[in-house]
């Protein structure tokens, strides 16, 4: 791993520990409780840019395993989301990852066909 992009993933890490961390000790984890958690690299906002799968997999165990050191319950059932560039090429990859709930689909979603790749691809891997 390039030295650059170990260092910007440690910084994520910390960042989304720090505020994950607030939120637990101000609000405790019943504040996650029905909650929805989105995931977007900052990188890929507005790039077309997304993370790999194992990536975005990563990310949302982190997340999930952070919360679940306070409640594992709550931690099972919050749905967290991936917003980084989802289209119809990766969706089918990205959903079958066992920590990423959904996605935030983005320009993907104004062309039909592409659209109807990727809400295909979550109802297949909800049924997984």
């Amino acid at each position: 791993m390039k030295p650059k992009l170990k260092t910007k993933r440690a910084k994520l890490k910390k960042f989304v520990h720090v505020r994950s961390t607030r939120v637990l000790k101000t609000q405790g984890a019943a504040a996650f409780e029905g909650a929805v958690i989105a995931y977007e690299p900052v990188w890929a906002i507005g790039t077309g840019k997304s993370a790999t799968p194992a990536q975005a997999q990563a990310v949302h165990k982190f997340i999930r395993d952070h919360i679940a050191k306070v409640d594992a319950n709550i931690a099972e059932q919050v749905i967290i989301q991936y917003g980084g560039s989802v289209n119809a090429s990766n969706a089918a990859e990205l959903f079958a990852q066992p920590d990423i709930d959904g996605a935030l689909v983005g320009g993907a979603s104004l062309k039909a066909d592409a659209f109807a790749v990727i809400v295909k691809a979550a109802e297949a891997a909800k049924q997984a």
